[in-house]
């Protein structure tokens, strides 16, 4: 090897070294907490808290009984429901028959009664027409019976028509009219009897209360949650890592979380990257990190019993699986 070559060499060798150093070095891990993925679980009705079944730290399982509020404004108003229910569908049937059996019965002897009276009027005006025609009396008197017998006969004809009306159920439409009224009245029933059970809440499943929020007597403002509820393994990591870092990471890449009494790292999968670059929230702890621009990344423990490991607030560090 000539020298120039061996000076070329020599001369190189620094200059590879400082680009080295250039590069930047894969990152060692960063820091995080964990944060829990809490059900708040509130009434959509406001009201004073009548019972609190469960306290903190309290396990639940699914359709346990959390709290109720009081309801006695909506206990009346499903009482008057169903009596407007009852009388709307009395009137719906009622549409669909005919007259009562008495009232019928009413109808049918006046038309018998004028059935008789229509006899008598017919011997009557034969009796007086042979009388005129023998000339014992006027005309204005057999008009008289003519009259008195039209009339009679007039009135059969109306009590025979009435008698069919009162067997008739009513019109088509007024039988609709009434059933929609008589459907409208069970709609509203149920939407009170729904407003009583949404003012009883139940575990929507099983979990740990985290907290309550108010006691017993207190007013609960309609949607303001009154127990916190952390469902079994619903844990996430959060940390945050540089702007220069964060392509290094995926949706899905495989990290490890080590914390303070976990014992063996915690296997983890990154579930979310932020779209958007933030600061460091204060809640890290760090100089090191301190006022740097960051993304918000979040990672979510592969397995059920590594997840119970893990409490919300604990710091933990995160790294890369290589």
């Amino acid at each position: 090897m000539s020298l120039l070559r061996v000076i070329g060499f020599g001369a190189a060798t620094p200059l590879v070294l400082a680009l080295a150093a250039c590069q930047p070095a894969p990152p060692a891990g960063w820091s995080g907490y964990v944060e829990g993925e809490y059900v708040q679980v509130a009434a959509p009705w406001s009201g004073t808290l009548a019972t609190l079944a469960v306290q903190a730290g309290q396990p639940v399982a699914p359709q346990a009984a959390l709290f109720t509020l009081d309801a006695d404004a909506e206990q009346l108003a499903r009482d008057e429901a169903q009596a407007r229910l009852v009388a709307a569908q009395a009137q719906a049937r009622n549409t669909d028959s005919g007259r009562r059996e008495d009232e019928i019965a009413v109808t049918r002897a006046q038309l018998a009664q004028a059935r008789a009276q229509a006899a008598l009027a017919r011997n009557e005006q034969a009796r007086q027409q042979q009388l005129f025609d023998q000339g014992f009396i006027s005309r204005a008197q057999l008009d008289d019976t003519l009259a008195a017998l039209a009339q009679s006969s007039a009135r059969v004809s109306e009590l025979e028509a009435a008698l069919r009306v009162a067997q008739l159920p009513a019109r088509p439409e007024e039988r609709t009219a009434a059933r929609a009224s008589a459907g409208a009245a069970d709609e509203v029933l149920k939407q009170q009897q729904l407003r009583i059970a949404q003012k009883s809440l139940r575990a929507p499943l099983a979990a740990q209360v985290a907290d309550t929020y108010y006691r017993v007597g207190e007013w609960v403002p309609a949607g303001q949650p009154v127990v916190s509820l952390l469902p079994a393994g619903a844990v996430k990591a959060r940390f945050f890592v540089a702007e220069n870092e964060v392509a290094t990471l995926a949706p899905g890449q495989a990290v490890n979380l080590r914390c303070d009494g976990c014992g063996a790292p915690i296997a983890a999968r990154v579930s979310r990257i932020a779209t958007q670059a933030e600061y460091t929230p204060p809640v890290i702890y760090s100089n090191a990190q301190r006022a740097k621009l960051v993304f918000m990344v979040e990672a979510r423990p592969t397995a059920a019993a590594d997840a119970a490991r893990l409490r919300p607030g604990l710091p933990v560090d995160v790294q890369i699986v290589r």
